[in-house]
């Protein structure tokens, strides 16, 4: 683990015309607030240039790291390979299509400094900006998101995205992680929501995408969503007292 850099970690299918663009704007702010950072793209087994562009990125910027999956694929899996190479004090999670904007993986880091555990974007707050976001996406969004603040007890009002940031020590106390698709975003919040940790609520920018269409199909991932928030509700009812004597064990790595 070495100590003060982000690493951003960016699992990406077939986002050829997004990535370049997409790291472009991130190296750019990174560099302009003399962030010291690595950029971990979890190639998933596109079936387009995504990695040949990303190869190319790397000629220039050292920073950049490719790792490439095997079958099979899925937005947890890839998101979950990248979590086993990275190697920043701090990570944050960040989508390949430009939805996400760079200036919030800046504040994330500056509130993980701060001394937070984790950062939690919210697109849904007075201060956020939210841009061509589909209307029936939108509502679904907000019926389940408000499901899940009844159940958990929680002022948090956007867990469903994945785009938050985290400690090393805490992503290491919330493994293994089993979700293979994007229900790992419920999963990587709601574990360290029951845990316990101190969750700084950042209002933040979110931007439809510019090319492509999204991989989430919200029929196939209804039933994935509900037997990881059931799994974790069990957890926070049953088994919570083990889970906090675990967090109270993990230590970070030596830093380098």
């Amino acid at each position: 683990m070495v100590k003060d850099l982000l690493s951003i970690v960016i699992p990406a299918y077939n986002e050829e015309e997004n990535i370049e663009p997409t790291l472009a704007e991130i190296i750019t702010v990174m560099n302009a607030k003399s962030i010291p950072h690595e950029i971990v793209v979890v190639n998933d087994n596109s079936k387009d240039k995504t990695p040949d562009v990303v190869r190319k990125m790397q000629d220039t910027h050292k920073q950049i790291k490719l790792v490439n999956r095997t079958p099979p694929g899925g937005f947890g899996r890839a998101i979950r390979t990248g979590l086993e190479n990275f190697s920043g004090e701090y990570v944050v999670i960040v989508m390949a299509d430009l939805s996400d904007d760079p200036e919030d993986i800046a504040k994330y880091y500056y509130k993980l400094k701060e001394g937070y555990d984790c950062v939690f974007g919210s697109r849904f707050q007075k201060e956020s900006k939210v841009i061509d976001y589909p209307k029936v996406k939108l509502y679904i969004n907000r019926i389940v998101n408000k499901m899940i603040q009844l159940l958990f007890w929680t002022e948090h009002n956007d867990l469903t995205n994945a785009f938050k940031g985290y400690r090393y020590d805490v992503v290491q106390t919330i493994l293994p992680l089993r979700a293979a698709h994007f229900n790992i975003t419920i999963e990587m919040s709601l574990s360290t929501l029951i845990r316990q940790y101190k969750i700084a609520l950042v209002p933040i920018h979110w931007y439809g995408r510019k090319w492509g269409q999204s991989n989430l199909k919200l029929r196939a991932m209804g039933r994935r969503y509900l037997a990881t928030l059931i799994k974790i509700w069990f957890e926070r009812i049953l088994i919570l007292d083990d889970l906090l004597a675990e967090k109270s064990v993990v230590k970070p790595e030596d830093e380098k």
